[in-house]
């Protein structure tokens, strides 16, 4: 048997991982003295507040090797094999903190995976791979299949400013596009884990009808792409942004998963962040 192990930078409500059994593990928001975890300390809104009204960036650290540790024994004490489903090693500590972790338990079948990517598109992962493991796969084809959807993975994210992936130190190649920030709304998308521009426009309502075009031009049409919405504080864009995208290509919008974005991503996105992420063929 196969445990999936999944954190908060996929995006699933923390109600739902339940629900489902899986193993389930915060990032940490720090502001200034006080730490939070984002599962149970800290929600959505109350983040929100806090960010706009603090007059320093927060920061967030990855989820501390002894937070796994009950988890990798539980699971070695059933015989099972833990299968960690990773944000990008690029952004985020939480594969290091696996790893260091997995350390004490040299017996054990862990299986660490760093997906590249975060936010709705890891969640897309984490719950098929849970299906999976759910449905009896043995833990080597899991984990073939689990890496070979990562390797299809594609995200955009619309941002309203660079400010906070520049002050954050998450900006990447992005990084060219500071100079002009006043005069652009960047298209982001990740690269090898890594935020890169995609494109830029001078407007937003340009950028999104940018975003649309393409996702529309590279969803495969001919298989499960796995549509997703995430956004930061804009549910009612994101909630169109699901409606168009669903029209243009034929899928149900009820069945187009829209996520908030958690505050681990929020620290580094800003509010206002919009995006698609799917997986093509």
């Amino acid at each position: 048997m196969v445990s999936v192990i999944a954190d908060t930078t996929s995006s699933i409500p923390t109600e739902e991982a339940r629900r489902l059994g899986l193993y389930y593990i915060p990032q940490i928001i720090i502001f200034g003295d006080e730490t939070y975890r984002d599962d149970t300390e800290i929600d959505n809104k109350t983040f929100l507040a806090k960010l706009r009204a603090s007059t320093v960036l927060p920061k967030t650290a990855a989820p501390p090797p002894e937070l796994y540790k009950p988890v990798f024994e539980e699971i070695s004490a059933k015989g099972e094999t833990a299968v960690v489903i990773c944000p990008s090693a690029e952004v985020s500590g939480t594969v290091r903190s696996a790893t260091v972790a997995a350390l004490d338990f040299p017996n054990a079948d862990i299986r660490i995976i760093d997906t590249k990517t975060i936010g709705s598109g890891l969640a897309s992962i984490v719950l098929q791979a849970h299906q999976w493991a759910q449905q009896g796969m043995d833990a080597d084809t899991l984990v073939k299949n689990v890496e070979g959807m990562a390797a299809r993975q594609r995200v955009y994210f619309l941002v309203d400013t660079l400010e906070y992936l520049h002050k954050g130190g998450r900006i990447g190649g992005a990084q060219a596009l500071l100079g002009s920030l006043l005069q652009v709304k960047p298209i982001l998308t990740l690269v090898d884990g890594k935020a890169q521009p995609a494109e830029s426009q001078r407007t937003k309502q340009r950028a999104l009808a940018k975003l649309i075009e393409l996702v529309t031009t590279q969803y495969p049409r001919d298989q499960e792409g796995y549509l997703t919405i995430m956004h930061g504080d804009s549910l009612n864009e994101a909630n169109a942004l699901a409606k168009t995208l669903s029209e243009k290509l034929g899928l149900d919008s009820a069945r187009v998963p829209i996520y908030d974005l958690p505050p681990a991503i929020l620290v580094h996105a800003g509010p206002g962040v919009l995006a698609a992420s799917f997986y093509i063929a």
